[in-house]
């Protein structure tokens, strides 16, 4: 048998020396290693933009945040809480339909909805991007230590069962009785019940992954810990923590929504897409008032699905397994 194979090997040397030779190369020369222009976020980008339907709520998304901040500067604005008055009887302008002087109407009292609609946008996206951004800037500094530091564990996983165990709605009207209402009440408030789910979801993705053997080998390097987190374990995690990072703007904004409905929220003086859904509800079934409620949730949707579709678009593409 090994004679056979020695004398099959002697048939290949021909062919073999034909596709193998020596390079003479210096070490200089030796040392030189081939360019890749690779880019792991343009490579990202370019399969996002892939996505035509990402693409559009993209754009959409950016042209409504444009329009919500340029809108008071545009020519013949009027003032989200200044009253309507009929020149003539000295009336308020009460329930006007969409006209050409009101291009949404008024609500109850006289107000510009249109005006409104955009002033409450503008708070709503505050407070979403305010309550988005803290949750996922503490979610991942706590939950990447909770999750690759046991001697962190026992007392993080006691806060958040203290936390978490307390429903929202108490510690909301806590807060609000300490301090004033305002929209930084409800900003600070939201944060503190929402950053510790963000931080056990990234503990629970962090422990899968923590004991592979590229991080065992960190570690027996000397890597230190932040390192090792901030090299081996985030970037692995990056798509996730995309989707949950821009999951959280629209949730933030639709519990804003939700506790302004049930009474917990923002002043009635302050506009925003709580308010103004609190109030159209309660003209839902009168037809010729329901435009109250129809445009402030027509914008509250987009935004929410803009979020939605580009969170879960962006995922997909950060994810590497796409980039092959």
């Amino acid at each position: 048998m090994a004679a056979k194979i020695e004398t099959a090997l002697d048939d290949l040397s021909p062919e073999l020396e034909k596709m193998f030779f020596q390079v003479d190369k210096t070490g200089v020369e030796a040392e030189k290693t081939a360019y890749s222009n690779y880019s792991y976020w343009a490579s990202t980008m370019r399969t996002f933009a892939k996505n035509k339907v990402a693409l559009f709520f993209l754009l959409l998304l950016v042209a409504l945040l444009a329009f919500t901040f340029i809108q008071p500067y545009l020519p013949n604005q009027k003032d989200p809480i200044e009253i309507a008055i009929d020149p003539e009887t000295g009336i308020q302008l009460r329930n006007e339909p969409p006209n050409e002087e009101f291009i949404m109407g008024t609500n109850s009292i006289g107000q510009d909805l249109w005006a409104r609609i955009w002033s409450g946008t503008r708070t709503s996206m505050l407070i979403g991007i305010g309550v988005g951004g803290f949750t996922a800037l503490m979610g991942i500094i706590i939950g990447s230590l909770w999750g690759y530091v046991p001697q962190l564990d026992a007392p993080i996983r006691w806060l958040y069962n203290i936390i978490h165990n307390i429903p929202q709605a108490i510690t909301l009207v806590l807060i609000a009785f300490v301090l004033r209402p305002s929209v930084l009440t409800l900003i600070f408030a939201m944060c503190m019940t929402r950053f510790l789910n963000m931080a056990k979801f990234i503990r629970n993705q962090i422990m899968i992954i923590r004991d592979r053997e590229y991080n065992l080998a960190s570690r027996c390097l000397g890597t230190s810990t932040w390192k090792i987190i901030t090299k081996n374990l985030l970037p692995y995690l990056t798509s996730v923590i995309m989707l949950r990072t821009a999951l959280a703007i629209p949730q933030a904004i639709g519990s804003e929504v939700f506790l302004t409905y049930i009474g917990l929220g923002l002043p009635l003086d302050v506009p925003s897409l709580g308010n103004l859904i609190n109030e159209g509800k309660i003209n839902m079934m009168n037809e010729m008032l329901r435009y109250q409620l129809i445009f402030p949730a027509i914008v509250l949707s987009l935004i929410t699905i803009s979020f939605y579709v580009i969170g879960t678009a962006f995922s997909d593409a950060a994810d590497p397994r796409n980039h092959i």
